[in-house]
């Protein structure tokens, strides 16, 4: 435990007292409580009477603590922090926390997974949430995204079906918080409208490393509106300050059993060390007089829109500052809905949205107990809000007065509705006309090709991922007419990877068929293009009592001068003695910890040292793991050695070493660079 968590289990420790000091228990009607530890009984040994009303009242509490999980991103994890504008959008939209780049507007966001229980695991191959509900002077915005710029289907009366696919199969409840079973994958192959987001979710996009290192994207297209009433398609972009960056697979399924937390730990982690994860909002914008330009409906959510077509345009930032005090209170409690809008930003046709619309009011009613869950705290507004809706499911606010209806007498027809001048929202008046008809727009009816796009993007270690996940995820079809439907779907994308997956999973490689057209590409889909900088990542240091303080030392400051987090990995908690006599304390051991937790590995040098750790198991696997994960790899001096007994190939790809002491300065150096990069992909060839 560093100092920053002993200073908030301190500080929550003094609140907890501070509010109870002194104090008597009372039950929840403030009625004093004599006994909290004996019920009431019929003598001593006689049976629980029905009277006793603190028992039930303490019992009834309990029984009905857990509310229902989301149906989907039930596994969800939240921060407090702030959004703060750049320039004024007022050229654009109305909205009031757009204006003014002075107004820090607060905000709390929400991180999950899609598939699994609340229960499930972090890392597991899934889209991820990316909830965000801004705090305005206007009222709650709220922009309800995923990792992911696009969905699985078009319209959302087809959203039941891609669930039901999706969650462990009915008749026997397995497999959790995973696609890789049969009704999902025959889910996809007869919905071709599935095709690019399944790209997607076979991509390293669906296994991040953090929430810190994750894009978010509103999926869908909304409008901003300016006070002129003009009005600009828009789509909403979450970039992250650190980059975007993922696990490998392998990597993934390790830290499920060994930290089925680490996501949440992670962010936790990094609030409480001041690490605070920051990301721009960028939007993209149509005129609507272009709406019909592009060759893709620009409201089909299964499409995305190139950003080398139409540019993302930086407008603002958020910092996440401070972490939950109670995960149930707000995480959990926490109700988003994307119909939470203020004036400046409204709908547009898109089928899936227009679902939305309505199905999340419908999810908050049965899960928060009632029409009033927007009085809970973590949902209620920081501006007054008026209106004449009393009385239902736990009712928090106290309404006075005769009337509770619109238009009256008696109460001089007060809260009246505002004007747009006042601040009234007003929805963009939009011309519609038309049939009434069950149809989806003939413009939607392209599956393929921006799943072609996404694929062509790719790098070559990109591509291999994909191939390699859709191998994992079919070959654990039962199905072989679902294996076989699968690999034909994907030829439609990509012949070369539907022939790699056929083989793959032992179905028939498809036809030839002609893929000698113009593969065009998108360098913003690629993972590889973004930002590479080592800060906050976390370095494993391997050392032992006898290693070589001085080099050990430096190695931990000129870490920590980058931001990077070093924790030292030995045999034993406790402290470790250097030859020249120095202590430093270890943080883990290697039973508790594992390098699927750390980005990169350090052996530190030492002669006593080293030859303890070559005695060790847990560190030669420690090293051996990391290197086929592709992460950097430092040793000095003999911390060399250790590398070679582990079979690391000393100058390899991402492997920095030094046996000269007066190039330590430039070693490490060399050793963060290699830490940027992330990965080090050339190792899979």
């Amino acid at each position: 435990m560093n100092n920053n968590d002993e200073n908030r289990k301190d500080k929550q420790l003094e609140e907890y007292r501070a509010d109870n000091r002194g104090k008597k228990m009372t039950t929840n009607q403030g009625l004093h409580v004599s006994e909290d530890e004996h019920s009431l009984k019929a003598g001593d040994r006689g049976p629980t009477l029905m009277e006793d009303f603190h028992f039930r009242e303490k019992m009834t509490h309990f029984d009905h603590e857990r509310i229902p999980e989301r149906v989907v991103h039930a596994r969800g994890f939240g921060a407090h922090g702030y959004f703060q504008p750049y320039e004024s959008m007022a050229p654009f939209t109305k909205a009031k926390f757009l204006q003014d780049p002075s107004v820090k507007t607060p905000v709390f966001v929400r991180f999950s997974t899609v598939a699994g229980s609340k229960g499930s695991g972090d890392t597991v191959r899934d889209v991820r949430g990316f909830a965000t509900k801004f705090y305005t002077e206007e009222g709650n915005y709220d922009l309800v995204g995923n990792n992911i710029p696009v969905f699985f289907i078009q319209d959302a009366i087809k959203f039941p079906d891609l669930v039901h696919a999706l969650k462990p199969e009915p008749h026997n409840e397995m497999p959790q918080a995973a696609s890789a079973h049969d009704t999902f994958w025959d889910f996809i192959a007869n919905n071709r409208e599935s095709a690019h987001m399944v790209m997607w979710a076979m991509s390293d996009r669906a296994i991040p490393r953090s929430y810190r290192m994750m894009e978010g994207f509103g999926v869908h297209t909304f409008r901003f509106v300016n006070e002129q009433g003009k009005a600009h398609f828009v789509k909403f972009h979450w970039k992250p300050k650190l980059g975007v960056h993922s696990l490998v697979w392998d990597e993934a399924q390790k830290i499920a059993g060994k930290d089925p937390d680490f996501h949440r730990r992670d962010l936790w982690e990094s609030i409480e060390m001041g690490n605070y994860p920051e990301y721009e909002l960028g939007i993209q914008m149509i005129e609507e007089e272009e709406e019909f330009k592009f060759d893709f409906d620009i409201l089909d959510p299964t499409k995305l829109w190139p950003e080398e077509m139409v540019p993302v345009k930086m407008i603002g930032k958020m910092v996440l500052d401070r972490n939950q005090d109670n995960v149930f209170s707000e995480t959990e409690q926490v109700a988003f809905h994307p119909g939470n809008v203020v004036p400046g930003i409204d709908f547009t046709n898109d089928p899936l949205l227009q679902g939305r619309l309505f199905s999340y009011t419908d999810t908050q009613l049965i899960r928060l107990g009632g029409p009033n869950f927007h009085e809970l705290p973590i949902n209620r507004p920081v501006c007054p809000f008026h209106n004449n809706q009393n009385d239902g499911y736990h009712r928090m606010t106290i309404n006075k007065g005769q009337a509770a209806y619109h238009k009256n007498s008696l109460q001089n027809n007060d809260p009246q509705p505002a004007s747009e001048e006042e601040g009234g929202y007003v929805h963009y008046q939009e011309k519609v006309e038309g049939r009434k008809i069950r149809q989806r727009s003939e413009s939607f009816k392209d599956h393929f090709s921006q799943a072609k796009l996404f694929w062509n993007s790719m790098t070559d270690p990109e591509k291999q991922h994909i191939i390699k996940a859709f191998c994992f995820e079919v070959g654990k079809v039962k199905s072989k007419s679902v294996q076989q439907q699968v690999v034909e779907t994907i030829s439609q994308v990509d012949v070369k990877l539907a022939r790699q997956v056929a083989i793959g999973v032992g179905a028939k490689p498809p036809e030839n068929m002609d893929d000698s057209v113009e593969k065009l590409t998108s360098p913003a889909l690629s993972q590889e293009k973004t930002i590479k900088i080592p800060e906050t990542r976390k370095v494993a240091v391997l050392a032992a009592d006898g290693f070589s303080y001085p080099g050990l030392n430096q190695v931990m400051e000129d870490l920590k001068k980058k931001g990077v987090i070093a924790e030292i990995i030995s045999h034993n908690l406790g402290m470790i003695k250097s030859s020249e006599g120095q202590e430093l304390e270890v943080t883990h051991t290697f039973l508790t910890s594992d390098s699927v937790l750390f980005d990169a590995i350090y052996v530190a040098g030492g002669k006593e040292s080293i030859d303890l750790l070559k005695k060790e198991r847990g560190a030669l696997h420690f090293i051996q793991e990391a290197y086929s994960h592709f992460k950097s790899i430092g040793a000095v001096n003999e911390g060399c050695d250790l590398l070679t007994s582990a079979g690391i190939q000393i100058d390899g790809p991402g492997v920095v070493t030094s046996r000269e002491q007066a190039n330590l300065n430039s070693h490490h150096k060399k050793f963060i660079d290699a830490i940027s990069q992330h990965r080090h992909w050339s190792r899979q060839i």
